[in-house]
């Protein structure tokens, strides 16, 4: 076959209607129910989720004022996708019984509760269902959301969605949300990060300056 010359506008793909799509997620993720954590009913299913802080306690007091009226604020955003979805292997479907989203708000509220000084009465959730083919999506709509609302502790303070290394992995430091919140046993196992508690609370307060 004949090498053509390069032309990039004949590799580039560009979908309105897929635009569409995802700002219709969105629009329908920020009109589901707001529920306290934890959540006491267990649900099927796959998709992606937000966390609300609705509290007093510094450095997040803003959020619990931004809060208070409508929850447009979350602090955290993230997804729970189907297993075998990294190698393509799977969809979700809504015959097969799956229960990775429960599973990980509810990791993120045990999480919570080991911190020394947080709350989990102080945050709030909502979340939205995949399934199917529009289980797909759950990695677009997530990102579209982190773009949309810039959560703290996934633009700001790594490590609250980390999971323990294991045994012989303990050389990595420990992420800036365990430096701010301790009570992860295995986070006290990791090495020391030098980062300090002015510093990040001085990048908690300059996020947070963007939303007045």
């Amino acid at each position: 076959m004949k090498n053509l010359p390069f032309d990039r506008e004949k590799h580039v793909y560009e979908n309105k209607a897929f635009d569409a799509l995802v700002k219709d997620a969105v629009r329908f993720f920020n009109g589901t129910p707001v529920l306290s954590v934890p959540l006491q009913e267990r649900f099927s299913g796959v998709g992606v989720y937000a966390l609300y802080y609705i509290g007093n306690a510094k450095p997040y007091f803003q959020y619990g004022q931004l809060n208070r009226l409508k929850y447009e604020f979350p602090i955290y955003v993230g997804k729970a996708v189907p297993r075998g979805w990294r190698q393509a292997r799977v969809t979700a479907s809504a015959n097969v019984e799956t229960f990775e989203l429960i599973g990980r708000i509810r990791e993120h509220t045990r999480t919570i509760i080991k911190s020394k000084n947080l709350d989990a009465g102080d945050f709030m959730c909502r979340f939205v269902v995949f399934e199917g083919v529009s289980s797909s999506m759950v990695g677009t709509v997530e990102a579209a959301l982190i773009r949309l609302f810039h959560p703290l502790w996934n633009t700001q303070i790594d490590g609250f969605g980390n999971h323990d290394p294991g045994k012989g992995r303990y050389n990595q430091a420990k992420s800036d949300w365990d430096v701010l919140h301790p009570g992860r046993e295995w986070a006290d196992r990791c090495a020391e990060n030098n980062t300090s508690l002015r510093s990040l609370n001085k990048r908690i307060h300059d996020h947070l300056e963007l939303f007045k």
